[in-house]
């Protein structure tokens, strides 16, 4: 197939999610943001994010064990002087 049957293809599917191979058999997957005669700009599609899995439920409990932690440190830490 001629360039300029991928030129317009790729410009007819503007905007949508393609998954296009190369001729070393890589393959990209994205949204075509851009075409010239030479290169096809792809926006990649991001990863689906798995909930419950973020950051927060790793570092809550971090949070939660230093707050209760660093008074009661300070509480053991203090000790009352007898007072003459």
């Amino acid at each position: 197939m001629s360039v300029q049957y991928y030129y317009n293809l790729c410009n007819e599917c503007m905007g949508q999610d393609v998954e296009i191979t190369d001729h070393h058999g890589k393959k990209y997957a994205g949204k075509i943001e851009k075409v010239d005669h030479e290169n096809v700009y792809l926006r990649q599609a991001s990863a689906p994010s798995a909930q419950g899995q973020g950051p927060g439920l790793f570092f809550f409990p971090l949070a939660a064990g230093a707050l209760i932690a660093i008074p009661l440190i300070g509480i053991a830490g203090f000790r009352r002087r007898r007072y003459y």
